[in-house]
C-alpha cells in the first residue's frame, strides 16, 4: 500500500479558499532555500511573505508539490515557484487567522517501533486530572498553532 498524499497542500488550498470566500487577503510565509524561486531582494532573514490573493497574482496554481504564480514586484512581473514543503504559514492579513507548519527538516524524527502498541491497564476512561487535555500530541510530533 502506498503512502497517502500529505495533508499540507490540501490545508493550504482550503485556507486560501476560506480567505477569498470571506473577503480576506491570503498571505503565505515561506522559508527560502535553493528550491524556491522568489525575488531575493524581498527575502528577509531567510523568509519571504507573499500576498497570494487573486488581485495580487495571476496564473496561481496550488498543486500538491508546489505553489506557482506570477506577481508584480516593484512593477515588474515575475514568476514564483514555492515548494509546498517550504511554506511555514498561511493566514488572512486582516485578522491573522490561519495555520502554521513546521518545516520537515526542522521536525525531529520520531523513532517508529511498528511492533509495539501501548495499552493502558488501569481501566480509566480519561485523564486523572480533568484539567489535563486528552489526546495531547506526543513530544516531537507536529502540532498546529494559531497565527495572530
Amino acid at each position: 500500500m502506498s503512502d497517502p498524499t500529505p495533508t499540507k497542500p490540501y490545508l493550504l488550498r482550503a485556507l486560501y479558499e476560506w480567505c477569498v470566500d470571506n473577503g480576506y487577503t491570503p498571505y503565505v510565509s515561506v522559508k527560502v532555500d535553493a528550491s524556491t524561486s522568489v525575488p531575493t531582494e524581498h527575502v528577509r532573514d531567510g523568509e519571504i511573505v507573499l500576498n497570494i490573493g487573486p488581485l495580487a497574482t495571476s496564473r496561481l496554481k496550488m498543486g500538491n508539490d508546489a505553489i506557482e504564480l506570477s506577481a508584480r514586484f516593484g512593477g515588474v512581473a515575475q514568476s514564483v515557484r514555492i515548494p509546498v514543503s517550504r511554506v511555514v504559514a498561511i493566514y488572512a492579513r486582516e485578522n491573522g487567522q490561519g495555520l502554521t507548519f513546521e518545516l520537515e527538516e526542522d521536525r525531529p524524527a520520531a523513532p517508529v517501533d511498528e511492533g509495539a502498541v501501548s495499552h493502558s491497564d488501569d481501566n480509566s476512561d480519561g485523564p486523572e486530572d480533568p484539567s489535563d487535555p486528552p489526546n495531547r500530541p506526543a513530544t516531537g510530533r507536529p502540532a498546529l498553532r494559531r497565527v495572530k
